[in-house]
């Protein structure tokens, strides 16, 4: 009597289940119906009795026969790339290759990325299936990782078919795995801001609808300025109300980085256009941080500002007086808009106007303090020099054809004016 049994090793439990019992006839048997994932190892169990001459059988072979399973492994020989060190917001750069070492082919493959982060925090990257993998053929995977949130030490994961996706006689060679750094942003970015394009001082008139330009510039060339959140607009009104403004219209405007990642040109632009419509004094409050929460600098940026609607020309004074070579003139327009008409005229003290200064001259003018690029040598409309002694002066103002008011009582006024007049005091 001759009898056969199949044993299977159960891969979850471990147990040794009988899984094909008392085959009596030699020959060829067909295995196919057990499941190899369920029962991945197999022996075979002889038992065999002869009761006439007490000899037993001789087993002369034993052959097991069938197509086997794909086998396959990670070939860094072949193609491997990893950075190791990057800067935060730098993609990190991966790529190796996978090689099919069998005679058999793999259906499409599945492979899976993670990293786990300084705090042992995993991070899944996501990874579609690949091609079917012909016997001998090779793939790449590669990746880039998207590191602003990864500063510090990290261990990247690369695993070729997860948990047993499709059948493959090894699994240890389909793992690898690599340690990288990236390098914290820590640098603050920097915070300038102007009104009408200019720095102003504490208590300085500015226009009643400026243009306040806020720029915030980061060293960062990957982690680009390109959320509003950097930048957090207020305005302290004369009555001490605080009131913060928001990018839902057209008083507050964001400009983000025009290049992209990597740029030396790492800088957002917020342009505030309000309208103060009452007069006093307020203060702007602005606070700038980067994208990885980098302040800039350690108290928000305030500065004082006044404010007074009515137009008028006030403080108009020259510098320096007496003068012997040239004198310059300083003078604080106030109001919502900048005049149509602005000229300055020097005159005898009898009244004779030989000088008129126009715009084109004067320079560029603002809302605020002006100290004119035009400085005045001592000569007359013709450029003939003029006789030392004293010398009157007026700012002639108009907007929309309505002369402008000129002040004289704004601070206190000057020892210098009387009336709208200036004096000038020529000694060569």
């Amino acid at each position: 009597m001759i009898r056969f049994s199949i044993i299977g090793k159960n891969a979850q439990t471990q147990a040794l289940d009988t899984l094909v019992n008392n085959i009596s006839q030699l020959g060829t048997r067909d295995i196919s119906s057990i499941n190899a994932q369920q029962y991945p190892y197999l022996r075979v169990s002889l038992r065999t009795i002869d009761t006439a001459r007490g000899t037993p059988w001789n087993l002369r072979s034993w052959r097991l026969t069938g197509q086997p399973v794909p086998e396959g492994a990670i070939a860094p020989n072949l193609l491997w790339l990893f950075t190791d060190t990057v800067t935060q917001g730098e993609p990190q750069q991966n790529r190796v290759a996978f090689k099919n070492v069998s005679a058999q082919p793999f259906d499409s493959l599945l492979a899976t990325r993670w990293v786990i982060d300084r705090n042992n925090v995993r991070h899944v990257i996501p990874t579609p299936r690949r091609r079917p993998l012909p016997a001998g053929d090779t793939l790449q995977f590669s990746s880039s990782i998207d590191t602003r949130q990864l500063s510090g030490n990290n261990q990247f994961w690369l695993e070729v078919n997860p948990n047993n996706d499709q059948p493959k006689q090894f699994h240890f060679n389909n793992l690898v795995t690599r340690p990288f750094f990236v390098r914290a942003d820590s640098l603050a970015p920097t915070l300038d801001v102007t009104f009408d394009g200019i720095h102003i001082l504490d208590n300085d008139i500015v226009s009643a609808t400026p243009l306040i330009k806020a720029r915030l510039r980061d060293q960062s060339s990957w982690i680009l300025l390109t959320d509003t959140a950097v930048m957090q607009v207020q305005v302290r009104f004369p009555n001490g109300q605080i009131r913060r403004f928001y990018f839902a219209g057209d008083t507050l405007k964001f400009y983000p980085p025009a290049a992209s990642a990597p740029t030396n040109n790492n800088e957002a632009v917020v342009d505030f256009l309000p309208d103060f419509r009452q007069d006093g004094t307020y203060e702007l409050i602005i606070q700038g941080k980067d994208q990885s929460d980098n302040p800039a600098g350690k108290l928000s940026y305030r500065v004082s500002f006044r404010v007074i609607n009515a137009a008028q020309v006030s403080e108009l004074l020259n510098y320096p007086n007496p003068f012997t070579t040239s004198t310059a003139f300083v003078f604080t327009l106030t109001g919502r808009e900048l005049p149509d008409y602005f000229k300055i005229e020097i005159l005898t003290v009898t009244g004779k106007i030989i000088r008129e200064i126009g715009l084109t001259e004067l320079g560029p003018i603002r809302i605020g303090r002006n100290i004119t690029q035009f400085k005045w040598d001592g000569t007359d409309q013709y450029g003939q020099p003029v006789a030392n002694g004293v010398y009157l002066y007026r700012a002639v103002i108009s907007k929309r054809g309505t002369k402008v008011a000129t002040n004289t009582d704004l601070n206190g006024g000057s020892s210098w004016q009387n009336k709208g007049y200036g004096t000038i005091y020529l000694m060569r």
